[in-house]
C-alpha cells in the first residue's frame, strides 16, 4: 500500500514540492527553481524512500517532466498526472489557515490579501493529499 508521495506544481519559473505521508501528513514543503527540480526531487525521494511522484498537469508539466527523467532514483518515477483545477485558490487559503496574519493585517480581509510569499508548496501538498485520497477509496 502507497504511504508516501512528492507533489510537485510545475511552474515556469519555480516548483512546489511537497512530501506528504499518509500517516504524518506534510514532512517537506518548499519551493525551488525549476531547473533544480530534478535533484530536489531526487533528494527527497531519496530522504522519504519514495518514488512515487504526483505532478499537476499545469501548462508547465512536460517540462517538469523531462527534468525528472534526467534525474532518475535507482527505480525509476512511477509519475501520476493529476487535474489541478482549483488548487492555487485552495493554496492560498490554506496558506492563510496555517499562517495567520498579525498585527494591524489581521484586520484586513483575508480575501483583500496576498500570501507574501509563492503557495506553489502548499499547491503540491494539495495535489499530493488528493493521489493519495483517491487511491485510499480504491483500496
Amino acid at each position: 500500500m502507497l504511504q508516501c508521495v512528492i507533489g510537485i506544481d510545475p511552474g515556469r519559473d519555480k516548483c512546489g514540492l511537497a512530501v506528504v505521508d499518509k500517516e504524518q501528513g506534510t514532512v517537506l514543503l518548499q519551493v525551488v527553481p525549476s531547473v533544480e527540480l530534478g535533484p530536489a526531487a531526487l533528494a527527497a525521494a531519496h530522504t522519504y524512500h519514495t518514488r512515487h511522484i504526483v505532478l499537476g498537469n499545469g501548462t508547465s508539466h512536460r517540462q517538469a517532466r523531462e527534468r525528472l527523467e534526467t534525474h532518475q532514483p535507482p527505480k525509476p518515477w512511477i509519475i501520476t498526472i493529476i487535474d489541478e483545477a482549483h488548487t492555487t485558490e485552495q493554496a492560498r487559503r490554506r496558506y492563510w489557515r496555517e499562517n495567520p496574519p498579525a498585527g494591524l493585517r489581521r484586520l484586513i480581509p483575508l480575501g483583500l490579501q496576498m500570501p507574501p510569499e509563492p503557495v506553489d508548496g502548499y499547491v503540491a501538498v494539495i495535489l499530493a493529499e488528493r493521489y493519495l485520497t483517491r487511491i485510499a477509496k480504491t483500496d
